[in-house]
């Protein structure tokens, strides 16, 4: 029986070529089991990785058992996003949260979670999927929370600003009027 929080081994995104896109894979020398000794060569998951669209680059499946690995995956427009787990993984907690990273990606990327706008945006992706999983265990499974945290703030419109200008408006204001009730005495 699995009772560990180390449920996600990659993360991967490929497009409809099968060329990378980007890849995160998790080894925690924490975990129950071990360091994972597969996929640790960039040689190994580029054939792994290959191998993989493959199987999956005709729409129409979502889970996938793919040499002795759990694999969730979801095609969007030129992109197939993938996570990657054990054989004894929930599928079904996989798969929710694949989709709630794909649709904050998607509300961070303006509906368009496209091959370009994930290389634009890389860095926003990156923080969504380390807002979704943090070294293989899932922290997050709401998308809006997860967007909400990796979108940049808007700027205040109603922040007063205060500089030398400011001031010295400021005082001569202040001494137009102090004049004026002077001359009225």
């Amino acid at each position: 029986m699995n009772l560990s929080l180390y449920s996600v081994q990659a993360f991967i995104i490929l497009d409809t070529e099968g060329n990378r896109v980007l890849a995160k894979y998790y080894r925690s020398k924490s975990h129950p089991q071990g360091e994972s000794k597969d996929l640790l060569t960039l040689k190994d998951q580029k054939a792994f990785e290959k191998g993989l669209w493959q199987k999956t680059k005709k729409a129409g499946g979502d889970i996938i058992l793919y040499d002795s690995h759990l694999v969730v995956y979801k095609h969007s427009l030129d992109l197939i996003l993938y996570f990657l787990a054990g054989p004894t993984e929930n599928e079904i907690m996989l798969y929710s949260t694949l989709t709630s990273l794909t649709d904050a990606l998607t509300m961070l990327l303006r509906n368009s979670l496209e091959k370009r706008g994930v290389l634009e945006n890389l860095d926003l992706v990156l923080l969504c999927l380390d807002e979704t999983i943090d070294d293989g265990i899932i922290v997050d499974t709401d998308p809006a929370a997860i967007a909400s945290r990796v979108s940049r703030p808007r700027p205040d419109t109603t922040e007063i600003v205060i500089n030398e200008q400011t001031i010295m408006s400021a005082y001569q204001v202040v001494k137009e009027k102090m004049q004026q009730r002077i001359g009225q005495l």
